[in-house]
């Protein structure tokens, strides 16, 4: 029966598990690996701010939000500026944080 309800699902195209969760997901990854430095809204943590002596744009911000998906991408992934990057991300995982960042304008 399982194996009748699969083949069903498949071939009428329903996914049975999400293939993007988005914001929601993303959210819970930020909580983990970004909310530290980057504050609980995306406004920075002043401290860190202070300590590395850099200006944490707001991610919110026009000039954040402006930059394309790729490019925060590269971002999460890659670091810029003192930001390291963020390992052990999945290519959903990654994506997710960007859904998350754009619910923050």
């Amino acid at each position: 029966m399982k194996t009748r309800i699969l083949s069903c699902a498949v071939l009428l195209g329903v996914a049975m598990v999400p293939a993007f969760a988005g914001p929601t997901e993303g959210k819970a990854v930020y909580d983990s690996k970004c909310k530290a430095c980057h504050g609980p809204t995306g406004q920075g943590n002043p401290a860190i701010a202070k300590m590395m002596k850099v200006e944490m744009r707001a991610l919110g911000s026009a000039e954040v939000q402006a930059l394309s998906d790729d490019d925060l991408k590269k971002v999460v992934t890659g670091g810029k500026g003192k930001m390291k990057p963020i390992a052990g991300l999945s290519d959903q995982q990654v994506a997710d944080v960007v859904a998350f960042v754009r619910t923050l304008k």
